[in-house]
């Protein structure tokens, strides 16, 4: 009995039961539902490929998701940089034989993972059936049209040869091939001996070409210097040469001068000592040195006197 004089019926009883039992059915219901949704997370550098009861169905992006447990199953995809190497035997052009060791660097395109996934399975699976199989094949059809030496001088030509062949063949998948790389290539011992000695021939033909060159300039060096030195000398001797006939034609040049001048003066001489008698005796006195004449001529022709013995 109720404090108000009021009894519970029967019916009131089932109600209150039903409604408590309700709400503690839809609490259950709203736990399940969230523990059912079972979270997780994708690494950066990955996406996760979500598959339901085993069938690929979507792909999420790096970050928080949640699935459905036992319903649901995820794996991730690294769309980073892979390297794969491969070791493989292969020939020349020569037909000689060659062990390379090749690699080549690739990525999964972003937004065409899904498909890959669907296509050909993980990663792994994608190298050993896709990959692999043509990287060998582009790598011994390169190597097949270059010599040996060639591979050896220019291994960048054999890369760049492998990369188009490759690239060619992997074009219809949804990869993105960065590089190719010839890790180590080894070649047949005596194969490697003669190119040492033909390098070693080489070398000391160089060095010959060299000693020989080196010899032809020192010669040259020594012919300038000879020609330099011969020059030289020619130079001052035209310049003494040049110097002695200056000197010769200016004491010419004075003697003549002189000449006329003393010419001159004795023309002036002459013809003043001509025209004055007076002066010419003058002369004479100036000359005379005070003595008497030795000898004098008689009035014969022959007769000559000594005027001493007198």
């Amino acid at each position: 009995m109720l404090k108000n004089g009021m009894t519970k019926t029967p019916v009131d009883l089932d109600t209150a039961q039903i409604t408590k039992h309700f709400g503690k059915i839809s609490a259950a219901v709203v736990a399940a539902l969230i523990l059912w949704q079972v979270p997780y997370t994708i690494d950066e550098g990955h996406v996760g490929i979500v598959k339901r009861f085993g069938e690929a169905t979507t792909q999420v992006n790096p970050g928080l998701h949640t699935k459905i447990p036992f319903a649901d199953t995820v794996e991730e995809l690294e769309i980073r940089t892979r390297k794969n190497s491969e070791n493989l035997k292969a020939s020349t052009f020569e037909q000689m034989p060659v062990q390379a060791e090749v690699s080549v660097n690739w990525t999964v395109i972003r937004a065409e993972a899904f498909e890959l996934y669907k296509g050909y399975g993980g990663l792994d699976q994608f190298e050993n059936r896709i990959l692999d199989p043509r990287l060998r094949s582009a790598t011994k059809d390169a190597l097949a049209r270059f010599k040996a030496e060639q591979i050896i001088q220019n291994r960048g030509q054999v890369i760049q040869k492998i990369e188009e062949t490759l690239l060619d063949a992997m074009s219809e998948f949804p990869v993105k091939l960065d590089s190719v790389q010839i890790e180590n290539l080894v070649l047949p011992q005596k194969y490697l001996q003669s190119i040492e000695t033909k390098q070693t021939e080489k070398n000391l033909a160089a060095a010959e070409k060299h000693r020989l060159e080196r010899q032809k300039l020192e010669a040259q060096r020594e012919v300038n210097t000879a020609e330099a030195k011969r020059d030289a000398e020619k130079a001052r001797a035209d310049g003494s040469a040049y110097a002695i006939e200056i000197e010769a034609k200016a004491e010419a040049e004075a003697i003549l001068v002189k000449g006329l001048a003393e010419a001159e003066a004795m023309m002036k001489k002459a013809a003043a000592i001509k025209s004055n008698k007076t002066l010419v005796e003058y002369v004479k006195a100036q000359q005379w040195d005070g003595k008497l004449p030795t000898t004098v001529m008689g009035s014969g022709q022959d007769i000559l006197w000594n005027m001493k013995e007198k």
